[in-house]
């Protein structure tokens, strides 16, 4: 396992990705970083490099990115969906740290601080220029209170301000229980005293601080956004300070980064700041750490925290959902390998318990199995859906919960010659085989696996193990299953070694053998 650290990592971070067994770490930089990506399964970066399209196709063993920040715009996503290359984040991180830059620059707003230093240091004294306003009985309009807005509002209560705040997810006793009144959004416009932003880039949060925004607003608001410099219309934004609608503005991200010739850098009554909210020594810490547990969860347990183009589980789903994850893959994989003709449409029914789980990853798995057999690249759980989407399958779910059947996933894979259907269960947190085609069959799904269809007569099984036996291949296990007696059969018959082509011709030379298929599932 080869993970390439493309940017400066915490040394705790590095030393928990070095302590795996039989990992090689490498700790390169955004110039150098393209020379391992072709030997790279694992990728971290942060945000000065702009994972391309291009870039992922030059890793074809690639498995996991992760970005030790929040934002994943420098990722092409699109991209590494389509290759089945997760991409994973550290929201919350650097929590703190943008809450507390949030607050400096609010004090400095109020105080002129940096107007005031700056005249010190030229040797003048202009203390009546400098008279500034207390926080103290203002009101601080919130926009959004995710981690970072909640963490701000902890820090303000000592300040004595009337605290404000719109979020259409906030629950009304959380935010009692902070101290916050949850309002309307013109209602934050204008009562605010100082506005904040701690919202996420969306269509709709887009230059939401427009001019039509400003006209709504109190005279002489105070503007801070420590979260991204999308949110605001900086046209509007010059035009309102320019007017005296907008007292001030403090601003840590812009539009463009850097903000070469904006002309909001020449006004005295902004303060700005590189886009340093989160670079805190503490937040470069918990970054790296948190991204190398979750890339070594993910790796070595398939725990994927924080997941951001796929369903990600947490730690509790996984122990709950996660074999059947691993069993939804293997039963794809089987019917995939059964299927008379060409797949045309999946139908998935989930019963007993497990139909009242989240079943979106359960789902993709099964996909990926389906769809390994028939492609040259990778499928897998990221990428199943679209996969199956640009074949034109048609895929269905249903959850059964009256039903008296144990905990159990039936997978239809509906193809032009016929349907084939398999039903499988997690026994003892191993995925198992129960039945096919409503034939009743248990046996493992694991490691050398030959299905096999018969008349149930007598010498088949006597056959089988002879031609095996013949060539070198030990048996492990043996599963016979019929609907009738002297009916149709089935068998799955687990060996030690793999079985070849030529083997199988030799078990169909026995007539009442009608088919054969070898199937390699991991153990």
């Amino acid at each position: 396992m080869k993970i390439v650290i493309a940017e400066p990592l915490a040394a705790a971070g590095v030393k928990l990705l070095e302590a795996q067994s039989g990992w090689e770490v490498v700790q390169s930089n955004p110039r150098e970083y393209i020379h391992h990506l072709a030997e790279a399964d694992g990728l971290i970066v942060r945000g000065s490099i702009r994972l391309s399209g291009g870039l992922i196709a030059q890793a074809p063993r690639l498995r996991v990115v992760g970005r030790a920040g929040v934002s994943v715009e420098n990722i092409d996503l699109a991209a590494a969906t389509a290759a089945g290359v997760l991409v994973m984040n550290t929201p919350g991180g650097n929590a703190v740290s943008v809450a507390e830059h949030t607050l400096a620059l609010m004090l400095s707003l109020a105080r002129s601080i940096p107007l005031a230093n700056a005249s010190t240091k030229a040797g003048k004294w202009e203390r009546r220029k400098f008279t500034g306003i207390e926080l103290r009985g203002k009101t601080l309009g919130v926009l959004g209170l995710g981690t970072i807005g909640r963490e701000v509002v902890r820090r303000v209560r000592p300040f004595e301000m009337r605290i404000l705040a719109t979020d259409p997810y906030a629950h009304t006793g959380a935010a009692s229980d902070l101290g916050i009144e949850l309002v309307p959004l013109e209602t934050l416009y204008a009562e605010s005293d100082f506005l904040t932003l701690h919202v996420a880039l969306t269509p709709e949060t887009h230059r939401m601080l427009s001019t039509e925004a400003f006209a709504r607003m109190k005279t002489g608001v105070r503007i801070i956004n420590c979260a991204r410099g999308e949110l605001i219309d900086e046209l509007a934004l010059e035009a309102a300070l320019q007017f005296g609608k907008v007292a001030g503005a403090a601003l840590d991200v812009f539009q463009s980064e850097p903000p070469e010739g904006s002309p909001l850098l020449k006004r005295d009554n902004v303060v700005a700041t590189p886009h340093i909210g989160g670079a805190t020594e503490e937040a470069q810490e918990v970054t790296g750490v948190r991204m190398a547990a979750q890339i070594v969860d993910y790796l070595k347990n398939g725990i994927a925290l924080n997941a951001v183009n796929m369903p990600a589980l947490t730690r509790e789903q996984h122990r709950t959902l996660g074999p059947w994850v691993d069993l939804g893959e293997r039963l794809g994989r089987l019917a995939s390998y059964l299927a008379r003709g060409n797949p045309q449409a999946v139908r998935i029914h989930y019963f007993g318990k497990l139909s009242d789980q989240d079943t979106h990853l359960i789902r993709n798995s099964v996909l990926a199995g389906v769809l390994a057999r028939a492609l040259h690249h990778r499928a897998n759980a990221i990428n199943a859906m679209q996969l199956a989407h640009e074949r034109g399958l048609d895929i269905s779910e249903t959850h059964d919960q009256r039903s008296a059947h144990t905990d159990s996933i039936r997978l239809e894979l509906a193809a032009s010659a016929g349907p084939t259907r398999v039903d499988g269960a997690v026994v003892f947190g191993r995925p198992r085989l129960i039945r096919v085609d409503d034939i009743p069959c248990e046996a493992p799904l694991e490691g050398n696996v030959t299905f096999l269809r018969n008349q149930d007569v007598p010498g088949v099984i006597g056959h089988v193990g002879r031609v095996l036996g013949e060539q070198g291949v030990n048996i492990a296990s043996f599963a016979l299953g019929r609907r009738d007696a002297m009916g149709e059969a089935v068998s799955v018959v687990v060996s030690d070694q793999p079985v070849t082509e030529a083997t199988l011709e030799r078990v169909l030379e026995n007539p009442a053998v009608t088919e054969a298929r070898f199937i390699a599932f991991p153990r």
